[in-house]
């Protein structure tokens, strides 16, 4: 629960976190953002689609510019989902900087955010959930660090 509101679960099939945690470890010491696309159902959210947008990306930091905004508004357009979350990787600590605050491609209250730490190289579908820091969009607009308890990985 984040204030009196009731937090979506995410929920997300074991396949698609490995496919996830290959494309992010592909990136060679460079920070990649994945988009997880999906549905909303009642309280939950449930990805069927990883998406990797046009993107610039450097040591510590990812952009999308504005071919790659058009290229997510396409394929959402396309494919009648949402965007459910957003998962990418610092060359350090997981945590959500200024910078991840200011170009984070989700604004809905409720949506993901999760970051992965050392570029994804320690990671695996094992140790997904001990090493993801999580975080939620607030009513605010603040990006709010959360456990990640309403995570659920099925097979």
């Amino acid at each position: 629960m984040l204030g009196k509101r009731q937090l979506m679960s995410l929920n997300i099939a074991q396949g698609l976190i490995q496919q996830s945690i290959e494309s992010l470890k592909a990136s060679h010491n460079k920070e990649k953002v994945l988009l997880w696309f999906g549905k909303k159902s009642g309280t939950s959210y449930t990805v069927d689609e990883i998406f990797t947008p046009i993107q610039i990306t450097e040591a510590d930091y990812f952009h999308i510019p504005e071919a790659g905004m058009q290229e997510i508004m396409d394929r959402l357009r396309t494919t009648r989902k949402m965007l459910v979350a957003q998962i990418h990787t610092h060359p350090g600590h997981a945590y959500h900087s200024m910078a991840d605050d200011k170009w984070a491609i989700l604004r809905h209250e409720g949506a993901y955010s999760l970051v992965l730490p050392f570029f994804c190289s320690t990671t695996t579908e094992a140790n997904f959930l001990d090493n993801v820091a999580t975080f939620i969009l607030t009513k605010s607009n603040k990006w709010s660090e959360v456990d990640n308890s309403n995570i659920s990985i099925y097979e």
